[in-house]
């Protein structure tokens, strides 16, 4: 399958070592599930190394027990001069049952240069899906 630049599809499953004491995804290791994805969608997109600059918004929608699938969606919605948007979904099964909408965010990411400083993007693609 091929996957255009700019978007990104990650899989994984809630270990008890990702769990907060009730059982569940931590919301930090959540969030840091989700800033990989929108990193791997906005650097595809840019076709160069970028850096998070901030994240404008994020829901915990549902819990994610131990043992459930975790598949996290990520596309960029806008491209800037050197800034990406990238919007991202979280979706949680197990086993036979179907995926429930479980988390979202929106991060900001700016693309840069070898020494870290922010670089025009060129040769861009831009998914219009919405968040």
């Amino acid at each position: 399958m091929t996957t255009p630049h700019g978007t990104v599809e990650l899989t994984d499953i809630v270990f008890p070592t990702l769990a907060n004491h009730y059982g569940t995804l931590f919301g930090g290791n959540a969030l840091q599930l989700m800033a990989k994805a929108a990193f791997l969608a906005a650097r595809g997109a840019a076709q160069r190394d970028v850096v998070m600059a901030g994240v404008t918004d994020v829901c915990f929608l549902a819990p994610v027990p131990v043992g459930h699938v975790l598949t996290l969606r990520a596309w960029v919605s806008r491209i800037g001069h050197s800034s990406l948007t990238v919007c991202v979904t979280g979706l949680a099964a197990t086993l036979g049952s179907p995926q429930d909408a479980v988390l979202k965010g929106v991060f900001e990411m700016v693309a840069v240069d070898g020494k870290g400083r922010p670089a025009p993007i060129t040769n861009a693609y831009v998914n219009q899906e919405t968040a």
